[in-house]
């Protein structure tokens, strides 16, 4: 699916200002769509909602379909009264500009086991609202019960063994022993609620958020990791799909082979798929998730997309990603079978790294548009596919994605090493003043051919180093940074609200799409 001229940011919830210590689902979050708004935007992006596990990424969810607790908004709480403002004293005196994610959990969790004492005491007070919300959560747990029955009582059994891997539990809840799952469900019957409760506000929250932003012609992109963690509902539930034995031992994993990036490529851990028990069904399990994404974003991207062609298979146990092999994955049967059921899908492939013709071939053989990062154009070689004056239509463009350096603190690094590269970037960019280059690159984004232009946020706000999402292999303090409230001034949405219009990639362009012809 080619998609019509836009420009957005790429902003996760996390990173929204706050008082809680992590960005929310609150008013930050609708403000935050009154600023694209203003700055003429059609899309915001988002990692992936899911909760988060080993070292808070997005990309290691506990489940592929539910959504994050961490991100449930305290002020929406109060004000549905499951919340009083004196449950809210006495809140860590949090960071605004990073989040600490221990505190954070420690705190928010026990304010959520408040919420759902008293949502509990609502539910049951009689009131015709009271019944209304009772309904509607009785509702919301039927329609998802596909998948959250098993995540709540996955959440539940984690939690009741001290938060370790489910490996790790008794085996009669580890291997899901059917005479036993009736005992188990009982036995923490309270903590399953409690983990519907907190899936029904968070689902609440969001599709308010995204209600919003629709209403004011803002479109939503997801991202839709290929791959689901060892560690999750998806796999504890599901082992006949996945790469893993009778006792749950991983049998293959992911990851990718020896590049210029790793001389021992990069060992992810994620069990594979079983293609060919997910074909018996025509991928349901795939057709669910991907329906219960497009529920609450408007486009999808699908990280590492090439997996879909071929995947990097490593034996379970194996100490590096070296001994592996490329298996081929049936990409072509499967979106041809996703298409015949769902229809067409608006779908970003994330084709980055080395990507062979026949990932090329599945990638345009349904018109995905693939990804182009600026900065790799200005890297070492030199990658002139990046450079902006070779990219085509059908294509999203970054100055710079998660698990890069901010644009900022790239050019200031290249800059001290003295080397031909930041000279090649002046000269490109046709920008000599420091300050200015980031603003070059977002301009000549804004400018190429591209049908699709999305912004870091750290990159609309010019920001080096210290404010950098992901450092890949690096242990703790990543997904950490936040904006902050006076970041988002009046005079920012303007000039992009006008580079939008120059460029004809707004809300209000200059030229109209159908005057475009797009």
């Amino acid at each position: 699916m080619e998609f019509r001229r836009a420009a957005g940011i790429l902003l996760h919830p996390t990173s929204l200002p706050g008082k809680y210590g992590i960005g929310d689902l609150g008013p930050e979050a609708f403000e935050f769509i009154d600023f694209l708004t203003a700055a003429g935007q059609r899309l915001w992006q988002v990692f992936p909602l899911g909760p988060t596990g080993y070292g808070d990424s997005p990309y290691q969810c506990f489940s592929a379909f539910a959504g994050n607790p961490l991100l449930i908004s305290p002020d929406v709480l109060v004000a549905q009264g499951f919340l009083s403002e004196d449950d809210l004293k006495g809140a860590p005196d949090f960071e605004a500009d990073k989040i600490d994610y221990g505190p954070l959990i420690q705190w928010k969790k026990g304010l959520l086991g408040v919420a759902f004492q008293g949502f509990k005491s609502f539910i049951n007070s009689g009131s015709a609202e009271s019944k209304s919300v009772k309904t509607s959560f009785n509702k919301f747990c039927k329609a998802n019960s596909s998948w959250l029955d098993d995540y709540a009582l996955f959440m539940a059994a984690k939690e009741h063994h001290g938060g370790g891997q489910w490996t790790s539990w008794e085996p009669s809840i580890a291997l899901r022993k059917p005479k036993e799952l009736g005992k188990w469900k009982k036995k923490l019957a309270e903590g399953i609620e409690f983990q519907k409760f907190q899936q029904f506000c968070f689902f609440d929250q969001w599709l308010k958020v995204k209600e919003y932003a629709n209403s004011k012609n803002i479109q939503i992109i997801g991202d839709l990791p290929i791959f689901v963690a060892y560690d999750s509902a998806d796999v504890w539930a599901n082992k006949e799909l996945f790469t893993v034995d009778e006792e749950g031992k991983l049998i293959w994993v992911a990851g990718v082979p020896p590049d210029y990036f790793s001389p021992t490529g990069q060992l992810w851990g994620n069990p594979l798929y079983r293609w060919d028990e997910m074909e018996k069904d025509d991928f349901a399990w795939w057709r669910g998730r991907i329906a219960a994404l497009l529920n609450i974003v408007d486009i999808i991207r699908i990280d590492h997309f090439r997996g879909f062609q071929a995947y990097w298979r490593i034996p379970g146990g194996a100490p590096t990603a070296e001994k592996g092999k490329w298996i081929k994955a049936p990409g072509m049967k499967f979106f041809r079978t996703v298409k015949e059921y769902l229809g067409e899908v608006p779908i970003i492939a994330e084709d980055l790294g080395v990507i062979t013709p026949p990932v090329e071939k599945l990638r345009d053989a349904f018109n995905f548009p693939g990804i182009k990062i600026m900065q790799f154009a200005f890297g070492t070689g030199m990658e002139a596919k990046f450079l902006p004056h070779n990219y085509i239509r059908n294509c999203v463009v970054h100055t710079g994605s998660h698990d890069n350096d901010t644009t900022r603190g790239y050019f200031d690094s290249v800059r001290l090493d003295k080397s031909d590269i930041y000279e090649f970037a002046q000269n490109y960019l046709n920008c000599y003043k420091h300050e200015a280059m980031v603003a070059a690159a977002i301009k000549a984004a804004y400018a190429s051919v591209a049908n699709t232009v999305v912004i870091p946020m750290q990159d609309v706000l010019n920001l080096g180093n210290s404010a950098r999402m992901n450092f890949p292999g690096k242990l703790g303090g990543n997904w950490s940074w936040r904006a902050e409230k006076e970041n988002f001034t009046d005079d920012l949405a303007a000039y992009f609200n006008y580079m939008t219009k120059i460029y004809e990639r707004g809300i209000s362009s200059a030229v109209s799409d159908k005057e475009a012809g797009k």
